[in-house]
């Protein structure tokens, strides 16, 4: 017997969580799980198959259900995050925060996140206002959108959509899983008094952005 079947640290933990529970204390950003894969082969020379590592994961998860943080699982991977209702005791803590972002940010981050691939010339006639070129340089430097090909149209405009870390920084696995527009306000921490545009979603689906070079 391995000896994270044999573990009894605490009810329902055993060295394999232990092992996952520090790798992803660990990481600033989500751990794919061919590297959590990898980290637990170092607990026996028996290394643990998917189907051993996913219900590790799903145990470990479960020991956080009822905690200030969770486990969560997005694009990239997975990691803990503090969960939602925590959020003002941990701005409270914090003595300098992040600049605020606009509304024009998050409308265009928006329009790309649920029209995508989408070019600038289409998100200024959604908007109806000019896109600054630094909503698009803001939005590129955080690296929620990327450049992912040209429209074949006069000009060959660029065409934009989100990344594996806008789905990471919103907690999600797929696009499909996007949730409804006023909860992106999260996000950027936008006022709550600041109008989203209305959009439907694109025609062609939503699939999972390719990955990041």
């Amino acid at each position: 017997m391995r000896d994270w079947e044999s573990a009894a640290l605490e009810p329902g933990v055993g060295e394999l969580e232990l092992a996952l529970e520090a790798v992803l204390f660990a990481a600033s950003e989500p751990v794919p799980v061919k590297d959590l894969l990898a980290a637990c082969s170092t607990v026996d020379a028996d290394a643990p198959a998917p189907a051993e590592l996913d219900a590790a994961l799903e145990r470990l998860a479960a020991h956080y259900h009822a905690r200030s943080i969770e486990l969560v699982r997005s694009a990239g991977g997975y990691r803990f995050r503090v969960r939602q209702r925590f959020s003002p005791q941990v701005q409270a803590a914090q003595p300098e925060r992040p600049p605020r972002l606009s509304r024009a940010l998050l409308e265009t981050l928006a329009i790309i996140a649920y029209r995508q691939p989408v070019t600038r010339a289409e998100i200024e006639d959604i908007r109806g206002v000019a896109v600054s070129t630094q909503i698009m340089r803001t939005l590129t430097e955080r690296e929620w959108v990327h450049l992912v090909g040209h429209k074949e149209v006069p000009g060959r405009p660029g065409l934009y959509a989100t990344t594996r870390t806008f789905l990471d920084d919103l907690g999600l696995g797929r696009l499909d899983e996007l949730p409804a527009l006023d909860d992106l306000r999260a996000l950027v921490d936008l006022p709550s008094d600041a109008a989203l545009p209305v959009l439907p979603r694109s025609q062609d689906g939503g699939e999972e952005p390719p990955p990041e070079s």
